[in-house]
């Protein structure tokens, strides 16, 4: 699982670089204010042009495993088969097992 890059308000001055480079690399930022969750940086891309803040956001946190695809579904506020749909059309797989946790799920 990708992680998110953690940034508190006092370390943005020094860190701005860190954050435009996790932004063109197309990963999430999140910036903390005493410890706290203050927001979350997403990046300015083609999903969040085309299908706005709440659906960009489902897929890059999907796309990095932090949410579920229920979870997913539910922030980009569709049913999981039109997440489904989206996500194809981006190209990002449903289901990334390990060839070995796919052959042992399928025997299960």
């Amino acid at each position: 699982m990708e992680q998110l890059d953690v940034f508190t308000v006092r370390e943005l001055r020094q860190r701005t670089g860190d954050l435009l480079k996790d932004a063109e690399e197309g990963r999430l930022a999140l910036i903390t204010k005493h410890g706290r969750p203050a927001f979350l940086a997403v990046p300015f891309d083609e999903r969040l042009l085309k299908h706005g803040v709440n659906k960009a956001l489902a897929l890059h946190l999907f796309q990095a495993r932090h949410i579920t695809l229920s979870q997913a579904a539910r922030i980009s506020f569709l049913s999981i088969d039109d997440f489904l749909d989206l996500l194809s059309e981006f190209e990002i797989p449903a289901v990334d097992y390990p060839p070995e946790d796919l052959a042992e799920e399928l025997e299960t």
